[in-house]
């Protein structure tokens, strides 16, 4: 199968981050929202004035989502919490209690509005890290045990299969999904990825069930086939790409975070860029609680 090279991604906010992370679309008020983790700063681009927001929260950030009840949801250094609009930080819960050097990553919400996020270790300790579920009722369950580096997860459009990545495993695998219970089971690697051509990131998927992949330090993003088929590499001009998600008025644009490698100098190392896709995802989802 020939892989299609995808070209044309640009930036879209000009606003750089030392590692940008965690982007979603909130369609309710059409904006954008990303989160830069070495600044605990949450950003929100206005789909309608174009104009930034970003507001300082005093705590490391790893993802956000919107809250239904108004505010964030945001997985931190130490666990889950909330954030008001003017970056008023409450603690929801802890995880990974008592371990200093463990901090939590990326993270996202599923169709029943249950946020999903995991941890790891600042020194990348094999298997230390745990991937997390945040009920609406405010309790926390662990979903996964031994993970390296929690990243990237997302849902196939008929909510039977969630996506998950562990950086450190080089590639994307596949559970079945309870949507009932937010429960996994019958892991499977659908995807392995050549450590050479990055280390897989946050993810998206799509309407047609195809997952598009932020390759970390590979300057690129992949889209992947719900098989595990690589159909198109979109080439970014920085290194270091982080994540993605679809979002506009039509949700047809990929946006795409990135971030600046240490002691080097990339003039757009950091920026948010958009892709025209040519295929439409879906909106972020709201926490319920």
């Amino acid at each position: 199968m020939t892989v299609e090279a995808l070209h044309g991604a640009e930036v879209a906010i000009d606003v750089r981050c030392l590692l940008g992370e965690s982007p979603v679309w909130h369609a309710p008020a059409e904006e954008l929202l990303w989160v830069d983790i070495r600044n605990a700063t949450l950003h929100r681009w206005s789909y309608r004035s174009g104009n930034t927001t970003t507001v300082e929260v005093g705590h490391s950030l790893s993802a956000v989502a919107p809250r239904a009840s108004g505010g964030y949801v945001v997985a931190t250094r130490l666990g889950f919490g909330t954030v008001d609009e003017e970056g008023k930080f409450d603690m929801l819960a802890l995880v990974d209690a008592g371990l200093a050097e463990h901090r939590m990553n990326d993270g996202k919400c599923d169709r029943q509005g249950r946020f999903f996020a995991g941890t790891m270790s600042e020194r990348r300790l094999p298997g230390a890290g745990s991937l997390y579920r945040l009920d609406p009722n405010g309790s926390v369950a662990r979903v996964l045990r031994g993970v390296t580096i929690s990243n990237g997860l997302d849902w196939s459009p008929d909510d039977s299969i969630m996506y998950y990545v562990d950086s450190e495993a080089a590639g994307l695998d596949a559970f079945d999904f309870n949507h009932d219970t937010g429960e996994v089971t019958g892991r499977r690697r659908l995807v392995e990825i050549d450590r050479r051509l990055g280390l897989a990131d946050g993810i998206a998927v799509d309407e047609d069930g195809c997952i598009w992949v932020a390759l970390h330090s590979g300057g690129a993003v992949h889209r992947y086939s719900p098989t595990g088929a690589l159909l198109a590499r979109l080439e970014l001009p920085v290194a270091v790409v982080t994540s993605c998600a679809f979002g506009s008025s039509d949700l047809g644009d990929l946006y795409i975070t990135t971030a600046v490698r240490p002691n080097e100098h990339e003039d757009l190392a950091g920026a948010l860029f958009r892709y025209p896709a040519g295929v439409k995802g879906f909106p972020g989802r709201s926490y319920e609680g």
